[in-house]
């Protein structure tokens, strides 16, 4: 018997979709509320590593992702000059095994598509437009009022919702989100046919500049600077940017900016982090995924990292036959370091682009993929 049978889960992103898909397969009755009204505005691009990979095959997506993603297997590096000299190229990790590719690029609508189309298909109650107001938990459950005025009662709350979880606050927890100086451009537009792979070209105006395809005939590009307040410039001017910053980069970047014309496809953050020490549940409810732990994405692995929260909470509260303090030591146990693992790898890579210090990535980057490689 599970350890839980009715479930809500807040946040309909990687680790949300994910957990609920596993519960409810298992026969738990589970509500998902994503307070977005629609699943296609769930984020932008995504690179996929294969320990990712990995974990939408477990929950019956991995075909259809493949189909609509772009795998790859090898890194580029190019150098900021006139030509965007290929420098040399570098294997990735098959952090997945042997089964999966190294990496895939994919939009984040048409995963979330996937996941939510799922979830609906084992069971999953989807309520868009709606989010929690109120939780009130005892002993034996949780009280929880909505957005629409409605209400109900749960064994579990998972708090899936991002970086600003309103689910961390109202069990009240304090966590800090501290910017690690760095801000992103990121913009969509058609594949070049000579990109069939993540290039990245470190140097020049910007820290980072990068693509990666996200299907056969798309693809996202990024670059990386300073973070400031980019909030007062109209979408016009945000793209002028963008082209701007990348004029200094060349290669396929010539064919990527000269594609770059629609400012509504172009999107500005800074990066941030945090991590939550255990424990992440307060009682019956639980923060997973960014809200529990969030890092710039220079390993990627952040929506693996989300993917394997889900796994794990989800494999605990059905194979357990009580929500107990020995269920919760096993979920931190495989779960706080491994995030510490990413997160701290993550910033450290930043930090030495900060600092303009030649660190070593190679052995930083074997040490993460030796990590991950071992399933959650």
């Amino acid at each position: 018997m599970s350890a839980v049978q009715n479930v809500l889960v807040v946040g309909g992103g990687l680790a949300g979709a994910g957990v609920a898909i596993r519960l409810a397969r298992a026969g738990v009755a589970v509500d998902l509320v994503e307070v977005k009204p629609d699943v296609h505005a769930l984020g932008s691009g995504i690179t996929l590593q294969g320990n990712a990979l990995r974990e939408l095959d477990g929950l019956g997506v991995w075909e259809s992702a493949r189909e609509r993603g772009y795998p790859f297997d090898v890194t580029g590096f190019r150098a900021p000059d006139p030509m965007g000299t290929e420098l040399f190229a570098v294997p990735d990790a098959r952090t997945g095994g042997p089964d999966y590719p190294a990496a895939m690029g994919m939009t984040r609508p048409d995963l979330a598509g996937l996941l939510h189309d799922k979830a609906a298909e084992v069971g999953v109650k989807l309520r868009y437009a709606t989010t929690t107001t109120d939780l009130v938990q005892d002993e034996d459950g949780v009280d929880v009022t909505f957005s629409d005025g409605s209400s109900g009662r749960y064994d579990l709350v998972v708090g899936a919702d991002g970086v600003r979880s309103w689910t961390r606050r109202m069990i009240g927890i304090e966590l800090e989100t501290k910017s690690t100086g760095m801000g992103i451009w990121r913009a969509f537009g058609p594949r070049p046919a000579s990109v069939t792979r993540t290039d990245l070209i470190y140097g020049g105006p910007c820290y980072i500049a990068g693509y990666c395809p996200t299907g056969e005939d798309s693809i996202y590009a990024y670059v990386v600077e300073d973070a400031q307040d980019r909030s007062t410039l109209t979408p016009e001017e945000q793209l002028a940017t963008m082209r701007q910053l990348s004029e200094a980069y060349h290669g396929p970047w010539d064919e990527i900016r000269e594609s770059l014309t629609d400012p509504s496809r172009v999107n500005y953050t800074w990066f941030e982090t945090h991590l939550l020490p255990a424990p992440w549940n307060r009682g019956r409810v639980v923060v997973i995924g960014d809200a529990a732990h969030t890092c710039p994405p220079t390993v990627a692995q952040g929506g693996a990292q989300a993917l394997e929260d889900a796994a794990v909470l989800g494999q605990l509260l059905v194979e357990r036959d009580a929500l107990d303090a020995e269920l919760w030591d096993a979920f931190h146990d495989r779960r706080v370091e491994r995030a510490r693992t990413v997160v701290d790898a993550s910033n450290q890579l930043a930090q030495w682009q900060l600092d303009h210090v030649q660190g070593d990535v190679a052995s930083l980057m074997r040490g993460v993929a030796t990590v991950v490689s071992q399933p959650a």
